[in-house]
């Protein structure tokens, strides 16, 4: 048996595990140690130095980069610790643009919390002048971008670069000059950012924010005029509840709905029932090409960040792309054609689309020429939790109801949309009930799941035929992958692809699960919890969804249905300033 090796934080002994940090065994042993540049998914970077430790002799010591080692002696709290830290926060903050009560980060920033816990009520700096700060970024229809609250921690630049590929913001200048922003100073609305809003999850401060449409949105459900129609993504309903107190991953979709209605919206929808639908669609048009043989493999098309990339880097594989539109897309595409058909008063005038989103990206999906006029107005899951505390809702005494109907209903297949691979999974149990007339015996495809990892492969027979299915999230890896199309080495007929690490449940518009890898591991698996409970675990199930097409649509892929529920693509290589790296 191997020699248990160990280590004393603080006096505690602990034995040392996988982790390759101090930093990481100390928090797995309870022990919080502050630091605004580590994130556990990122690489190791050491530029803030919050987080330094007194290491028995070896002095002061950054712990988010030092490799634990055996008989070490690690002290957290000392006087000359604190001593650092604090020097550390009042040079930000001194730099710091110090308008916090103004800052839509208030109350959920680092720089903030830390702050306060060490007790920093002045700072013995000159403070910045009004002349002195930085313009203010606001182009972009997801992300605004403030350079005065920057701390140049390197989280944005390293997750742009490491999740995504495309390094749209850098370091540039030196010294005291130097500043994190897009390639040659320009704005983000002109470079080739997918909207992914990563860079807003991993910030711990207001530098980067998701922008805001609480205002327009209270104005829209306050005016008599206007009949307001939600929808609530798959994942929003294992997120929103942390912003409460909840556990993450505690499913809290039926208080959600008892929300949204105190509010003041008029009908409560589910963007469940739209991904049931996705999954009728994109279903029959993956089986038309396996069919044809043309156009393989489908590439999912629900991620608007990763669509964007496709339409700048590689437009040449624009026809992979799945036809069919994502289920915000679908969902508001169908609330204006027929919700004035089953409730009196509402018009395709008079309604106000507005959708839950847990992904900044939405906000520039319903902006996109394409889909223009479907979705008014788009909220992050963080937005609408900030609209119930506004509005004085007490979330947590709140009882359960349910979504309206027709297009509240929904399946185990639309839920799992939320967590990376749960399209791909719920694309393969209908495409195999439409090919054969038969459900898959065993609906859970394991090898589909997991939010850690960021490629997964599963096979299916599907009337003799072998069929293979990739998953990537982060946009790094479906770069891999559609370099393995264009060199013809892809083995693969279907592959799902989601911008952000995990899936919609890590989405930049929930909140923050940057410091703990379990926040989204917890919300995914309360997606699969839900899905083993339903009654219908299949897309092709839903009853509502049959009904819609014997009424009005008539069947998955028909002319009708490519009219409301499908969209075009267009090549934007030429409407950025640059490509990625």
């Amino acid at each position: 048996m191997a020699d248990i090796k160990t280590l004393f934080i603080n006096n505690q002994e602990i034995q040392i595990g996988e982790e390759k940090t101090v930093l990481e065994l100390a928090r797995r042993a309870g022990i919080e140690i502050p630091t605004f540049c580590y994130r556990p998914d990122l690489t190791q970077y050491g530029a803030c130095r919050l987080c330094v430790v007194e290491v028995e002799g070896r002095g002061i010591q950054a712990s988010c980069t030092m490799p634990p080692r055996a008989g070490m002696k690690v002290f957290t709290n000392t006087q000359k610790v604190r001593k650092i830290r604090k020097a550390i926060l009042e040079l930000l903050l001194a730099q710091h643009n110090r308008d916090c009560t103004l800052c839509t980060k208030s109350g959920n920033c680092e720089l903030q919390k830390y702050s306060a816990e060490y007790g920093i009520t002045e700072i013995p700096y000159k403070k910045k002048k009004e002349d002195e700060f930085l313009p203010v970024d606001n182009s972009s229809v997801s992300v605004v971008r403030d350079p005065n609250k920057c701390i140049l921690c390197g989280a944005c630049v390293r997750a742009c670069m490491e999740f995504q590929g495309i390094g749209v913001l850098a370091f540039s200048d030196r010294g005291s000059s130097t500043k994190v922003q897009p390639v040659a100073g320009k704005h983000l609305a002109d470079v080739n950012c997918v909207n992914c809003g990563q860079c807003v999850s991993v910030c711990p401060t207001g530098a980067l924010t998701v922008k805001s449409d609480i205002n327009f949105a209270f104005d829209k459900i306050l005016d008599t005029n206007v009949k307001t129609v939600l929808q609530i993504a798959p994942s929003v309903r294992v997120a929103l509840g942390e912003m409460f107190g909840q556990k993450s991953g505690e499913n809290s979709i039926k208080k959600i709905y008892t929300a949204a209605r105190k509010l003041g919206i008029d009908l409560v929808f589910d963007t469940n029932f739209s991904a049931d639908l996705t999954i009728m669609e994109e279903g029959a048009e993956f089986l038309q090409r396996l069919k044809s043989g043309e156009n393989l493999p489908i590439f999912t098309s629900c991620c608007p960040a990763w669509v964007r990339y496709l339409e700048i880097n590689h437009p040449d594989m624009l026809n992979h792309l799945s036809t069919a539109k994502s289920p915000q897309g679908m969902l508001s595409s169908i609330a204006k054609e027929f919700a004035p058909k089953y409730y009196e008063g509402f018009t395709k005038e008079n309604i106000c689309v507005i959708s839950i989103m847990p992904c900044t990206a939405k906000k520039y999906e319903a902006k996109r020429q394409e889909l223009s006029g479907q979705t008014d107005i788009v909220l992050t899951t963080y937005e609408f939790a900030k609209m119930i505390k506004n509005a004085g809702i007490d979330f947590e005494t709140l009882e359960d109801s349910e979504a309206d109907s027709p297009f509240g209903k929904y399946t185990g297949g639309g839920t799992i949309f939320g967590a990376s691979g749960g399209v791909a999974e719920a694309a393969a149990r209908s495409a195999y009930n439409m090919a054969t007339g038969k459900n898959l015996e065993n609906l859970d495809i394991t090898p589909l799941r997991g939010v850690d990892c960021r490629s997964k492969e599963a096979s299916l027979e599907i009337e003799g035929k072998k069929i293979k299915i990739r998953v990537v999230s982060t946009l790094k890896e479906a770069e891999k992958a559609v370099r393995e199309v264009k060199e013809g080495r892809a083995d693969f007929q279907m592959l799902e692809v989601m911008a952000c690490p995990g899936g919609c449940v890590n989405g930049g518009g929930q909140p923050s699960a940057c410091q703990k890898l379990s926040i989204k591991r917890n919300r995914a698996m309360g997606l699969y919890e839900e899905d083993r409970n339903l009654p219908l675990r299949n897309c092709h199930e839903n009853p509502e969804i049959i009904k819609l097409y014997k009424e009005f649509l008539d069947k998955p892929a028909s002319h009708k249905a490519h009219e409301l529920l499908h969209t075009t693509y267009s090549d934007k290589s030429k409407t950025v300033g640059f490509v990625s790296v």
